[in-house]
């Protein structure tokens, strides 16, 4: 049996943490692939850690582990630790948010159980399943951020930022990652499009997008770092492997 490895970065999520996390250990996954939960407290200010704490208590024989960041680094910082600890055949990302729901797994795993895949994308701007309508000009951006990245990279994807990504362990356990914070995207997706012989596959997942005033932490600074990271790791920095 395969196990696929789960890393949920989280910072000042007490909140919402545990709706995310029983979604996640609740989501039926139709292979046989097995559940391992990380989540990484990126050094949050409010409850997280109190909170993870009582929620792994209260919840004996399921497969959850945490990891407490010493200080605050950033959600990329955070997703590194993730892929360091994990154990299982496949990694993927899991915001803390409910922006993204596991039960879209199912669909991003197929490609790779049925081997002809080693990293998936959960694309927002494809497939039928429920969008929340938000900003114009966030999915303008995305869009835009996408395309530039295309260019670099030489791939035809439709959402390059999107939270869901999904690779083989042995493949990006061995890829050098540097971007602490929300460069995570681009870079990894540079990265990740080196690496020879690579299946890269891309599936259409719903999104439950969040406002501002619910709690969405990305903004316009992000989106001119993720333009320095096309840039940077498109034509300046371009190793594959770490030494």
């Amino acid at each position: 049996m395969s196990t696929l490895s789960i890393i949920i970065p989280a910072y000042n999520e007490a909140r919402t943490i545990h709706l995310i996390l029983n979604k996640v250990i609740e989501t039926p996954i139709a292979y046989q692939v097995e559940k391992e939960i990380i989540v990484v407290n990126d050094c949050s200010s409010d409850d997280t850690e109190a909170v993870m704490k009582a929620f792994i208590d209260s919840r004996p024989g399921v497969n959850i582990r945490t990891f407490n960041q010493p200080f605050n680094q950033g959600k990329g910082a955070a997703i590194h630790k993730g892929i360091e600890l994990a154990t299982g055949d496949y990694v993927l990302v899991q915001d803390a948010d409910l922006e993204y729901d596991p039960a879209d797994y199912n669909l991003l795993l197929r490609p790779m159980v049925e081997g002809v895949a080693d990293v998936v994308y959960g694309s927002r701007f494809m497939g039928i399943g429920p969008h929340r309508i938000l900003f114009f000009w966030h999915s303008i951006g995305n869009k835009f951020l996408t395309f530039l990245s295309n260019m670099f990279t030489n791939l035809n994807l439709t959402d390059m930022e999107t939270c869901y990504k999904m690779f083989r362990a042995d493949i990006i356990k061995n890829v050098v990652l540097r971007e602490k914070r929300f460069g995570f995207e681009p870079e990894v997706t540079a990265r990740i499009s080196r690496v020879k012989g690579v299946r890269i596959y891309e599936v259409g997942i719903s999104y439950y997008g969040r406002t501002y005033d619910e709690g969405k932490k990305i903004g316009a600074k992000d989106g001119f770092r993720a333009i320095y990271c096309i840039l940077k790791y498109g034509i300046f920095d371009r190793r594959t492997y770490k030494r």
